[in-house]
């Protein structure tokens, strides 16, 4: 037993640098996101007294003369200007014109010896929707991003519905990322399939040449790769002046900042993910089915998807899940050879983090991302599943 447990031991002590580094670099930041994306304690850090008197309030009647008076104290007490720069921007962003209002209101309670009425200092804090911001943010648990992240929001009586147009765009955003990942998807798999099975074919120097083009790009720098593709797509590129010396285009095409730009960029940069994991399963069917089906009187296309096709699924189907994950987070290729109409939603995510500021909201974008490759692992678990199944 001493011999067993010492050998547990040290399996144990071999692993722990592994179990480390993805606590320390992968379930950690995974669970500050999820923390970011349900969390909002901007309001209630600051407006403590406000937020327990305005849990009474019905929500239907004019803000009550407690509410303004706990309001009034609470910025009387705060002497943390970063704190209350945060309470702002989230109100603010919740409901427009709170960053004049609060300015305003600060300057006079701070200056004030005895505490004023808000009213006088500005007739926007009798108007209940201001209250109504206040009220709705106090909670230190939300689930206001998450329904921010796919357009939908909470009204006044606590429903969950969809904002109206022109206020968010995310759901937009989404869609167009899954389309575009789905597209990318798609050429990898016509580009990719007949490339692992010519490599799987092939032996000697032809197989290396082969494998090179695969695996160069993965040596070189993403953001090189895209810049090379920049130069030609170009008007004055390299493929226009091939079509137009040619004869096949009068004038050159429109490769470049729209959507035709990004998908040819994104196919090239995540072809290999697609090739080698069917290659890995192409190479370990045995060459001599094909021979035997066409033995059998098959013609090539149907001992093709008989034979060759569902043997060859699991490849296909890794491929596909690898390079859709990898697509649905690409942000440099879509900046620089797309257009306005064709940026991901990974732009949106990092305009949240470094232009707005608001975790909340970049964490809540990115849960979804999460959730969709959690659902698309799930149903490729499923689909190669080779347990039997029960009657």
């Amino acid at each position: 037993m001493n011999i067993l447990a010492n050998k547990k031991t040290r399996a144990y002590l071999l692993i722990a640098p592994l179990i480390l580094f993805i606590l320390t670099f992968f379930i950690w930041p995974i669970t500050v996101v999820m923390k970011q994306s349900v969390s909002d304690d901007a309001v209630l850090v600051v407006l403590k007294e406000t937020t327990d008197i305005i849990g009474n309030w019905d929500k239907q009647s004019p803000p009550t003369l407690e509410m303004k008076q706990g309001l009034v104290t609470d910025l009387k007490a705060e002497t943390d200007q970063q704190k209350i720069g945060d309470m702002v921007r989230k109100l603010n962003s919740e409901q427009p014109g709170f960053r004049t209002l609060f300015t305003k209101t600060l300057n006079v309670v701070k200056a004030s010896d005895t505490p004023p009425d808000l009213e006088t200092i500005d007739k926007r804090w009798s108007e209940p929707q201001y209250w109504h911001a206040i009220d709705k943010l106090s909670s230190p648990v939300t689930d206001r991003f998450l329904l921010a992240a796919v357009d939908m929001e909470r009204n006044v009586e606590g429903k969950i519905v969809s904002m109206p147009d022109g206020k968010s765009a995310n759901q937009e955003m989404l869609l167009r990322t899954f389309w575009i990942a789905a597209l990318v998807t798609i050429f990898c798999v016509l580009i990719g399939y007949p490339y692992a099975v010519l490599l799987a074919s092939s032996s000697g120097w032809t197989k290396a040449i082969l494998f090179g083009a695969v695996l160069l790009p993965l040596w070189t720098s993403l953001l090189v790769r895209t810049a090379a593709w920049f130069i030609l797509l170009q008007d004055n590129g390299l493929i226009n002046g091939v079509l137009t010396t040619l004869g096949l285009a009068a004038e050159p095409l429109q490769l470049i900042f729209n959507r035709t730009g990004v998908v040819i960029a994104m196919t090239h940069v995540l072809l290999p993910f697609m090739v080698l994991p069917i290659y890995s399963v192409v190479s370990n069917i045995p060459k001599n089915l094909m021979p035997a089906a066409a033995s059998l009187g098959a013609a090539p296309w149907r001992a093709f998807l008989k034979v060759l096709l569902p043997l060859s699924l699991r490849g296909i189907l890794s491929g596909m899940l690898l390079v859709f994950m990898t697509a649905i987070g690409y942000y440099i290729t879509p900046a620089l050879i797309g257009g306005a109409s064709d940026q991901m939603i990974s732009s949106v995510i990092a305009y949240y983090a470094m232009g707005a500021a608001n975790w909340g909201m970049a964490g809540a974008l990115g849960m979804v991302l999460l959730v969709a490759c959690l659902i698309l692992y799930f149903v490729y678990a499923r689909m190669t599943d080779d347990k039997p199944r029960k009657a």
